[in-house]
């Protein structure tokens, strides 16, 4: 079997063998927004066209190749959703030379019933569900950072927080922008001292500012502005949504993971890294639930 998380940024393809290990695996960032025309199956063939002349014939797809903007919409499920829940959901779509599906989305509310949604993510959570157990809180960071809540193998509720878009406006689009060195590494003193900005009392829009004033006093390097915005974001994001005594699993990039990681330990959390093969282990365990032909 294939299996594709292809998103906004990028597109992953993983080659699996008969018990569902990875046996090749390929990488392109060709996002949803990237395809013209709507030239989806032309794209996938591109990508893994050689898998498929080389006997492959099931494809499974998750992310926002799902969406309306994407190949074709693969509806929302309503939570609580199951691993089996969504590989009862999945779309087929005509795709010449295999047979090939798409994975539905998840949608849930927030505390205040705001809709939430996500594409991509569900695959990732269900990827790591015997990790933790079949309960616990999941972690995704990312643009749109999603926390998952996983319970008796289900994912429950889940929230989205913005937190790396608003760190990329902030950093190209605002007169912060000016402080910064283009692409400078994360000085993680900077970093832990935003982390710890996000305590003191005043709220994030009046914290953004010290950015610009600890900068332009000298109590702030140029080298360390950026990690110092990425720690206030981070921070408030952290302090607004992890609840006490609870270990959160972080999935996704490494570097971002870690960032994460000592922010939340330094909000006085615990977490965890898991390996970045979620959506591979995800794509792999919703393929053998599939009644293939």
């Amino acid at each position: 079997m294939i299996g594709v998380d292809w998103g906004t940024s990028n597109f992953r393809a993983f080659r699996f063998d008969s018990t569902g290990e990875v046996i090749d695996r390929r990488s392109y960032p060709i996002g949803i927004l990237k395809v013209r025309g709507g030239k989806f199956a032309e794209t996938l063939q591109e990508k893994v066209g050689d898998w498929i002349a080389d006997g492959e014939t099931r494809v499974l797809l998750c992310g926002m190749v799902g969406s309306r903007q994407g190949w074709a919409e693969a509806n929302y499920l309503q939570c609580p959703v199951t691993i089996e829940d969504l590989a009862e959901a999945v779309v087929r779509i005509p795709f010449g030379g295999a047979e090939a599906m798409l994975i539905p989305g998840v949608m849930g509310e927030d505390s205040n019933r705001v809709p939430e949604v996500m594409r991509g993510e569900e695959t990732e959570a269900m990827g790591i569900v015997d990790n933790c157990g079949g309960s616990g809180l999941v972690c995704l960071p990312g643009t749109h950072t999603k926390w998952i809540v996983l319970r008796d193998r289900s994912i429950v509720s889940f929230l989205t927080c913005m937190t790396g878009d608003v760190f990329a406006a902030l950093r190209r689009g605002t007169i912060l922008s000016r402080l910064m060195s283009e692409e400078a590494p994360i000085e993680e003193s900077g970093f832990l001292r935003g982390v710890a900005r996000s305590a003191d009392v005043g709220g994030l829009l009046h914290h953004l500012f010290s950015v610009r004033t600890l900068a332009l006093t000298g109590d702030l390097r140029q080298d360390a502005t950026a990690s110092y915005l990425s720690g206030l974001l981070i921070g408030h994001e952290v302090r607004s949504v992890m609840p006490a005594n609870t270990t959160i699993h972080l999935v996704g990039a490494v570097q971002l993971c870690k960032l994460y990681q000592r922010a939340i330990e330094a909000c006085g959390g615990l977490a965890t890294l898991e390996d970045e093969d979620a959506a591979a282990r995800g794509l792999a365990a919703i393929g053998r639930r599939l009644d293939w032909r």
